[in-house]
């Protein structure tokens, strides 16, 4: 349901046809980079942390931050917390789905169900004029601009959180 609730939201920039969903499985980097056919750090991953909780504790939606970056990119805990002033905590999977409305392995910034859900996106991807987001399934993907990816995900902005990737 996933995938189709992403071609969905895609379809607002024509790009409903251009999600693949492939036979095998795109649910980690090196996977996705096989079935794509591309080098594992032109997979944009997206990886859900907790984010501060909002001051109206009534809310059912937990605070989501969702961060996008190169496949080959790591978070570096201190540039997370400097950014945006809390420890790097990721959901856990059950977390992640009602956060998102994607499951682990197919979490993707499009068609988030939760309103508290916010996206950045890592300098990391920056190197490459194209980059692979899955699209909400553990055997989809999108191929992009990062112009694109900013535009079509609603990104917040652009950060430098990542360490131990390298400019080509």
């Amino acid at each position: 349901m996933s995938v189709e609730s992403v071609r969905e939201h895609m379809a607002k920039w024509g790009k409903s046809e251009a999600v693949i969903e492939h036979q095998e499985s795109t649910a980690t980097v090196e996977l996705a980079a096989r079935a794509v056919g591309v080098i594992p750090a032109r997979i944009a991953k997206t990886m859900s942390f907790k984010g501060k909780a909002p001051e109206d504790e009534s809310s059912a939606n937990i605070p989501v931050i969702l961060l996008v970056t190169a496949g080959d990119a790591r978070v570096d805990n201190g540039k997370f917390k400097q950014q945006f002033g809390l420890k790097s905590k990721m959901l856990t999977p059950e977390e992640a789905l009602a956060g998102t409305g994607h499951a682990v392995g197919g979490v993707c910034p499009f068609a988030l169900t939760n309103p508290l859900a916010e996206v950045y996106l890592d300098l990391s991807m920056k190197r490459f004029s194209t980059v692979f987001p899955a699209c909400g399934s553990s055997n989809s993907a999108i191929e992009l601009t990062c112009d694109e990816l900013f535009e079509i995900s609603g990104a917040k902005e652009w950060v430098d959180v990542c360490k131990d990737w390298n400019d080509l």
